[in-house]
């Protein structure tokens, strides 16, 4: 792109801002021009379960860049600005107060939004979730020490959320329809573990249970659970998955299935589009397939190869998806395509452990818990198709 062209990038997550600085270090010269619906510059997420909830870190803490980079950058940063529309033909962004941005590529990177279980009651909009800034800042008010929450999900939002509320001195119950957390992701032995340290953080942990409704009291929630028994308590926090923000992409035409399809240079089906982040379902090269991640790290990978590619470089996604999940002061370390195994070995060195695990005797994925070099390892032999043999 020259100097007189302009890329409009809607969403300023990590996967936004890495496009706009990648699109600058690569050379890229044309107008840039972020949205975002929040009222704040990009700031990292991972923190809203854990250092920020747990009131260790502040706002001061969270932005990804500092407050000069932006102007610095030539990076024109719209905040409370949502887009509502796109038009592929006149390559127009239409604003929700009715402005028209015009781009000669457009970046979607709109993130994902919380999800709502279906029971009654839950569509209460005093029962939180977690996503922004003001979700984490609304929950942190909300339960202070002697306070009670309900968390509903046992994923890595609401075993993070639950540990750090319980540290807080809150009275902390755990519903999950699971048997154990992230069992049927990571399996029925990580699962375990997850659940031996939720309670020795005094987490109540109701697993294997199924919310049949919600009631507002004076006192805040009655949750009644499938068994017929009840519980009680002031605040409740849905951390029951996120959907990809597509509608975007889906009423401008373009090709979605779970997410919004891509090559593995983050092109979208339209010209002049580009979709990076949770909402890509992007092809992987190593992988051979197209793949959903909402990792954090792959928000960053997205937007740096789809900046390259849009200032005239080459890049391509090839490295296997990972994140980091820290519970309270365990971390578990994973690098695994995401979209399934059939088989598992688990390696038990006592606090530590590492899971390789398999797929049509292929390794697809490694989880690791005090066992760095194993998990590093790990990445390359995902991503070179190696047999699952130990």
């Amino acid at each position: 792109m020259n100097r007189h062209e302009r890329l409009v990038i809607v969403g300023a997550g990590p996967a936004g801002l890495a496009t706009a600085r990648a699109y600058r270090e690569g050379g890229g010269m044309g107008h840039v021009t972020m949205l975002t619906p929040e009222p704040y510059a990009p700031y990292n997420r991972p923190p809203l379960t854990k250092g920020y909830l747990r009131g260790e870190a502040s706002r001061e803490d969270l932005p990804i860049e500092s407050d000069d980079w932006h102007e610095e950058n030539g990076v024109e940063l719209r905040l409370f600005t949502n887009a509502s529309a796109i038009d592929r033909e006149r390559r127009v962004v239409a604003t929700d107060e009715g402005e028209e941005l015009a781009y000669d590529v457009c970046v979607l990177a709109t993130g994902s939004e919380p999800i709502r279980p279906p029971v009654p009651g839950g569509d209460d909009p005093e029962i939180l979730t977690m996503r922004t800034l003001e979700n984490s800042t609304r929950l942190q008010n909300r339960v202070g020490e002697d306070g009670r929450v309900v968390v509903v999900g046992s994923g890595f939002i609401g075993c993070e959320a639950a540990a750090s509320l319980s540290l807080r001195g809150a009275e902390v119950t755990l519903l999950s329809r699971e048997e154990s957390p992230q069992r049927v992701r990571l399996g029925r032995e990580v699962g375990e573990r997850i659940e031996g340290w939720l309670s020795d953080y005094g987490v109540d942990l109701r697993l294997g249970a199924r919310i049949e409704g919600i009631e507002r009291t004076d006192r805040g929630y009655t949750m009644t659970l499938g068994d017929g028994d009840t519980v009680e308590t002031g605040t409740v926090l849905f951390a029951t998955g996120v959907a990809p923000r597509i509608r975007l992409a889906s009423e401008a035409g373009l090709e979605v299935d779970r997410g919004i399809i891509t090559d593995s240079s983050m092109r979208a089906s339209a010209p002049g589009i580009f979709a990076v982040g949770d909402i890509a379902q992007a092809y992987n090269e190593s992988a051979g397939r197209h793949l959903s991640v909402e990792h954090w790290g792959d928000a960053l990978e997205h937007g740096r190869i789809a900046g390259t590619v849009i200032s005239g470089g080459e890049a391509a996604w090839n490295m296997a998806p990972g994140f980091w999940s820290t519970i309270g002061d365990k971390s578990l370390k994973y690098w695994a395509w995401g979209d399934g195994w059939d088989e598992q070995v688990f390696d038990d060195e006592g606090e530590a452990f590492t899971v390789w695990y398999g797929k049509g005797g292929v390794l697809v994925g490694v989880l690791s818990h005090g066992m760095d070099e194993e998990y590093e390892r790990g990445r390359g032999q995902i991503e070179r198709g190696e047999s699952l043999s130990r």
